[in-house]
């Protein structure tokens, strides 16, 4: 990037929010601290009314806006894939916000980059892999862009909660601290004041939520991606050890939620070392490859599949009955 580009790129990183810090624009444009101060001088002289508080950070006079940039073809297209991919991957709350503000992109484009849109849009399917999981398929109402609410303006939540275990729900207050998705399926990550700890909720498990007008102060303490680091180091992971077939492995490798570590060759296919959460989830998974997939090691996730199988050959022993 010239430096042209980089100061632009920072009157509207700076236009988007209300403090950033030396050391936050350092990284962000993979610069030093120092070409940073040089760069904010050159922004003031060049009219840019930036303010500057030691230990504070850097800040827009309010109501200085930056003219409207247009967006490049990439530009364009990156955020009409992420939108396609927002609409796919949540459950519903977001679907009328991502298709106004792409339609909003679309009416601002000139005519070359709105027919690259449309092309695109033609051309680009956005599809689950057999098998895997689906954001937002739980039983409770869609209601992602309600908890997104509560994390940006700290709002406390009232929901009722159905655990996995649990058929009966449980009334909740909690502090909104995050929103992440893992195996599948988005998390609020939140205080919650009935069980005076952490605790992650799976959105689409909660039944009711209430967004409620009390807010609650900042945790100076909390730092959400260092407690999602913490949280996988903790999770309880068993080995296991599987065989497939190799015109199914891309498949596999696209699904897996846990690195596949190949090893032997044989077969048409190969073996493969894989850590797993669940034999149960893993049997059922394998189960999916039909006979393109085996499970060697442990025997308890051999004994799972072969349960499992029984299971299916029994109940498709005799044709079914007709009503």
């Amino acid at each position: 990037m010239n430096r042209t580009d980089r100061l632009v790129g920072m009157v509207m990183h700076l236009q988007g929010r209300r403090v950033v810090r030396a050391e936050e624009l350092a990284e962000h444009y993979g610069i030093s601290v120092r070409t940073v101060y040089r760069d904010i001088a050159a922004l003031g002289e060049a009219g840019v009314p930036v303010v500057g508080e030691a230990g504070v950070g850097y800040s827009l006079v309010k109501g200085y806006h930056l003219p409207p940039v247009m967006l490049t073809v990439e530009e364009a297209g990156a955020l009409f894939t992420g939108g396609e991919l927002a609409k796919k991957f949540t459950d519903g709350s977001l679907d009328a916000a991502v298709d106004g503000a792409l339609n909003k992109l679309r009416a601002v484009l000139p005519g070359d980059r709105k027919d690259h849109l449309e092309h695109l849009a033609r051309g680009t399917v956005i599809a689950s892999m057999p098998g895997s999981p689906v954001a937002g398929a739980g039983g409770g109402p869609p209601c992602l862009a309600a908890v997104q609410q509560a994390v940006a303006r700290r709002r406390v939540l009232a929901l009722s909660y159905r655990a996995r275990e649990k058929q009966e729900d449980t009334m909740r207050e909690v502090e909104s601290l995050g929103v992440v998705f893992y195996g599948g399926n988005w998390y609020l990550v939140a205080w919650c004041r009935l069980r005076k700890d952490l605790r992650h909720f799976r959105v689409d498990r909660i039944q009711n939520l209430e967004l409620r007008s009390e807010t609650f102060g900042t945790r100076e303490d909390f730092s959400l991606s260092r407690h999602i680091e913490d949280y996988a180091r903790q999770g309880e992971t068993f080995p296991a050890k599987i065989w497939l077939a190799r015109e199914v492995q891309e498949r596999a490798r696209a699904e897996s939620y846990a690195t596949l570590v190949a090893g032997e060759e044989r077969d048409g296919g190969a073996e493969f070392s894989i850590l797993t959460w669940s034999y149960d989830w893993l049997a059922r998974w394998l189960m999916s490859f039909a006979d393109k997939a085996e499970a060697l090691e442990p025997v308890v996730l051999r004994d799972t599949v072969r349960a499992h199988a029984e299971a299916v050959v029994k109940r498709h022993r005799s044709p079914r009955k007709r009503s």
